[in-house]
């Protein structure tokens, strides 16, 4: 059974009378990678912050080990932090950069030895993937290769948890995805709690144990990638976790829903007869298939390639949805759809009903979060609220 370390019980922030953190329960385990997901100023930076000790909640509890820490100072904490910007000292070599932190006195003044020292961040060095590197200028390095001074650094310590704030976001996309499997790689040789920060959801997906959606300083939904993805809460999680048409329905019975009038099988239990639904349906789970054989029939409008597949955009009943096909169908075909009863998801109404799952400004969307400078845009707002 999961060793549980850290708890956050009943903690809220606000800022200038702006509610960031919302009266939150969280339990972190130990040896646990669990990731903080959710869009600019959802509050998940102000909950990391809380944790290290950098921010004292206005009410509430935080508790490590089961000991109340809220007047513990950052330093003080088990707790060693990696933000974004790396902050290294560019006139120390990687070797004096890694080692920066054993040099200074230790809890009742005493001081490692040279050799415990250079042993220390020789075996960081491996973990990290730097070994020969150490007398490099941490000026020389790629931003990856910072990154991983960067970790070593703080993981140097030994300390209990590992605070990550958004520490992929200044890399290009190979090299991101390329570090987040050698994250996980390093969490699970080292049995170090990691506490991540992240806006991208296929970052979080890809990395975690547990992963911790939030939305409006609320945690919306608390589970693994697979339940995140497979059986979101609320039409926030199922839109922000990945690609999600959803609809309105009404659940007629156990197993049976209905949508735009026709009756679709399902395997969800347990709503109120004709209880009105939220019905995720997510794009690959979609068959084209000929419109006499169609459980629904609409037309195409858009069509975007995207290299293994094509996102294609169909209008039914005026209610665009987004289908993900290796099968081109141009714009204007006729087509069919059907859904098997494991591609239908039922979610009770939310206060985030009607606000997401319709494809009508899909392409606008997708420019947008492509460019770069939208992204530079989301972290600038996220640090300056958070």
């Amino acid at each position: 059974m999961a060793k549980e370390l850290i708890r956050l019980s009943k903690c809220s922030m606000a800022f200038d009378g702006d509610v960031v953190l919302d009266n939150i329960d969280l339990c972190i385990n130990d040896k646990e990678f669990l990731t903080l997901l959710g869009p600019s100023g959802c509050g998940k930076t102000t909950t990391l912050r809380i944790i290290g000790g950098f921010l004292k909640p206005a009410s509430g509890d935080v508790l490590f080990d089961g000991v109340r820490i809220n007047d513990v100072p950052p330093h003080k904490r088990a707790v060693n932090t990696v933000f974004q910007k790396y902050a290294l000292f560019t006139h120390l070599n990687v070797f004096e950069n890694i080692a920066f932190g054993l040099r200074l006195a230790r809890p009742g003044g005493k001081k490692l030895s040279k050799d415990e020292i250079a042993s220390r961040v020789m075996e960081m060095l491996e973990v990290v993937s730097l070994k020969g590197f150490e007398k490099r200028d941490v000026s020389s390095l790629s931003g990856g290769q910072q990154q991983r001074v960067a970790i070593a650094r703080a993981l140097v310590n030994r300390p209990k948890v590992l605070l990550l704030d958004e520490p992929l976001g200044a890399l290009d996309m190979r090299l991101r995805k390329d570090m987040q499997n050698e994250l996980k790689q390093m969490q699970q040789a080292t049995g170090i709690t990691f506490i991540y920060v992240t806006h991208d959801q296929e970052e979080a997906l890809a990395m975690s144990d547990t992963v911790v959606v939030m939305e409006n300083g609320v945690i919306q939904q608390i589970g693994t990638p697979e339940d995140i993805y497979n059986e979101p809460e609320n039409a926030f999680v199922a839109d922000f976790i990945g690609e999600s048409n959803i609809v309105d329905g009404i659940m007629l019975d156990d197993g049976l829903v209905e949508i735009f009038g026709r009756k679709f099988k399902c395997l969800d239990k347990g709503f109120k007869p004709s209880e009105p639904v939220d019905v995720v349906i997510r794009p690959e789970d979609i068959d084209i298939v000929s419109p006499e054989k169609g459980q629904l029939t609409g037309k195409v409008i858009s069509v975007t390639f995207r290299g293994l597949m094509y996102d294609i955009i169909v209008d039914f009943n005026g209610f665009k949805w987004l289908i993900q096909t290796t099968d081109l169908s141009p714009i204007g075909t006729t087509l069919g759809i059907k859904i098997d009863p494991d591609g239908i998801h039922i979610m009770s109404k939310s206060q985030f009903s009607g606000m997401y799952g319709d494809y009508s400004s899909y392409s606008a969307e997708y420019d947008e979060i492509s460019d770069v400078d939208y992204e530079v845009e989301i972290e600038d707002a996220e640090g300056a609220r958070e």
